[in-house]
């Protein structure tokens, strides 16, 4: 995948496509950030990647958000560009019946053992994160966990 992110930042540079090629150097950035951080250095995984890039994705997000709520949409209209040019590299995102579908067979399957509270709350997350990992928001699954769980 790291490959692949390198020769489109190439072709992105000879067609003169600024915002793809800047995103990509910091996609990229990130990335060797990644692999060198800790103690030792290592080479990731396409999925290591893909968390990368889903937290790359999610910061751009929040900051369009947040030029949006300062009057500033020219800033905004930028992150959303970059977002798009991630997106390309992250996986299809999973519909809300699709995560609702998997949570309620999580709770299902959670509700038998007879636990409550919170203690369901992460069981059920445990079960429900490696299904939905990098396809949905972190965020919009607590809240349908959530919901399921009080109804």
């Amino acid at each position: 995948m790291k490959e692949t992110m390198q020769s489109d930042l190439t072709v992105a540079i000879k067609a003169r496509d600024e915002v793809a090629a800047s995103t990509l150097r910091m996609v990229l950035t990130a990335v060797t950030n990644e692999e060198v951080a800790g103690k030792e250095s290592k080479v990731l995984t396409d999925d290591d990647i893909l968390t990368v890039l889903g937290r790359e994705a999610k910061k751009r997000k929040e900051a369009a958000e947040a030029y949006d709520d300062a009057k500033r949409p020219e800033l905004a209209a930028r992150e959303r560009a970059e977002l798009e040019v991630i997106a390309k590299y992250l996986p299809q995102q999973m519909s809300e019946d699709e995560v609702a579908a998997i949570v309620a067979a999580a709770v299902a399957e959670v509700s038998s053992s007879g636990a409550t509270g919170g203690a369901l709350m992460g069981q059920v997350m445990k079960i429900v994160q490696p299904q939905v990992k990098g396809r949905a928001d972190g965020g919009q699954v607590a809240a349908l966990v959530k919901q399921a769980l009080n109804q």
